[in-house]
């Protein structure tokens, strides 16, 4: 199956009077942590680290949330190895003895325990209340934060915790007024049973927790597979510890093994190298949050890309509305300059028209001058010119006397003006 390779991860810790945020870079399935913030209620999540926009389409972004511990159900089962679509069948054929609530109340996942050998494989299936699960994505929802996984932080915890032999791991989580108890039971190199338990703090919650304990021996040592005293560790931070080991050595009558807890941020930093490797697979969130999350990004991409270019479109017909409205006003400046100039232009046309008049009047009189030099030399002695008539330039109309014996002259003085 394709994985995802994600470019960041954030993880959201809700709490009762304040929300921790972890932004988590997972080039290469390895985390760094790039932002880490501590948010009193009611101060608003940074929108700039866990909006998704049109960037995540190449650098995928992963919005995780812990959803509290004190709403989830935890049921150990062994079925055989099969492949990962017949294994959810095969717990959904159970869901009815494995739930505490009808199967259509209730949101539940499953992750397969490794290193299971053998022909069964162990899976823990996670079950939560459904209206409780939607009223805590509600509450992301309306601080900004659309979640793509809903996991819990003590099962990661769990999952990588090296087990070097059968015992009971005890995992504590202490609060203000309770305190979440996660108890794993290893026997024969296989996880038995877990148990969360939400307990009264300090010394009380010992108590009660002890009197569990005597339920899950019973229960197991009727089942079969608890069959010697087990080792018990116990995961937890030194001021806790110091009461739960007392009253856990008086109930075991046994040496109790203590181990340092993972810190915060460091069952953050888990959580999102789980993720970016794909190694978690518990999702807690309901498949219809998941599709209308996706389709309400999608959604936000096609608004924000057609605000986009409404933008582009408004600010391309302000240029050239503005482009326009600066050509017509060189327009008007040259038509005006045309404008002041004409009358000049119309003079000096004027002028030029009357100066090739007078200049083809001087030409006129050069040729009628010309004309009748030729004329008065071409004339012959026995004839007598009494008018001279140029006109229009090309015609030239003469007048005289002669005899009739002088006609040959006039012939001859015709063809020599034609030739001339």
């Amino acid at each position: 199956m394709k994985t995802t390779r994600w470019h960041s991860c954030n993880v959201l810790r809700v709490g009762a009077d304040a929300r921790q945020l972890w932004q988590f870079a997972t080039g290469n399935s390895q985390v760094s942590l790039n932002a880490e913030q501590r948010l009193v209620s009611p101060a608003p999540l940074p929108l700039r680290l866990i909006t998704k926009d049109w960037r995540t389409l190449w650098r995928r972004k992963l919005n995780i949330a812990w959803l509290p511990t004190e709403q989830v159900f935890l049921r150990v089962v062994h079925l055989p190895k099969c492949e990962p679509d017949e294994l959810r069948s095969m717990v959904e054929l159970q869901l009815e003895k494995l739930s505490p609530f009808p199967a259509n109340q209730i949101v539940w996942s499953l992750e397969i325990v490794p290193g299971s050998s053998g022909e069964l494989q162990t899976v823990i299936v996670i079950v939560a209340e459904r209206s409780l699960v939607e009223d805590f994505l509600g509450k992301l929802e309306s601080a900004g934060y659309l979640a793509d996984r809903l996991e819990l932080p003590f099962l990661h915890q769990l999952l990588t915790t090296p087990i070097d032999g059968d015992g009971v791991w005890i995992y504590l989580q202490p609060a203000e007024a309770r305190t979440l108890c996660l108890s794993a039971w290893w026997c024969g190199g296989v996880l038995q049973r877990v148990n969360l338990l939400n307990l009264p703090a300090g010394e009380a919650g010992a108590s009660v927790f002890g009197a569990r304990l005597n339920q899950i021996a019973w229960a197991g040592e009727i089942e079969g597979w608890l069959a010697a005293p087990p080792r018990w560790r116990l995961v937890a931070e030194q001021a806790v510890a110091s009461v739960w080991e007392s009253a856990l050595r008086q109930w075991a009558n046994e040496p109790i093994e203590l181990v340092p807890p993972l810190t915060v941020p460091a069952l953050a930093a888990l959580t999102a190298q789980r993720a970016a490797r794909s190694e978690s697979k518990a999702n807690l969130l309901p498949a219809e949050f998941s599709t209308r999350y996706q389709q309400q990004f999608i959604d936000r991409l096609w608004m924000r890309g057609l605000a986009g270019l409404a933008v582009v479109y408004v600010f391309g017909v302000l240029i050239y509305l503005g482009a326009l409205h600066v050509f017509k006003y060189q327009a008007g400046k040259v038509q005006n300059q045309v404008a002041a100039l004409s009358g000049a232009y119309t003079n000096a046309l004027q002028l030029k028209e009357r100066v090739r008049i007078l200049q083809e009047q001087v030409n006129l009189k050069f040729a009628a001058l010309d004309c009748w030099k030729v004329a008065s030399e071409l004339l012959p002695p026995e004839l007598t010119l009494t008018s001279f008539n140029f006109s229009k330039g090309d015609r030239i109309l003469l007048r005289g006397n002669a005899h009739d014996e002088d006609e040959p002259k006039i012939t001859e003085y015709n063809e020599a003006m034609s030739k001339a």
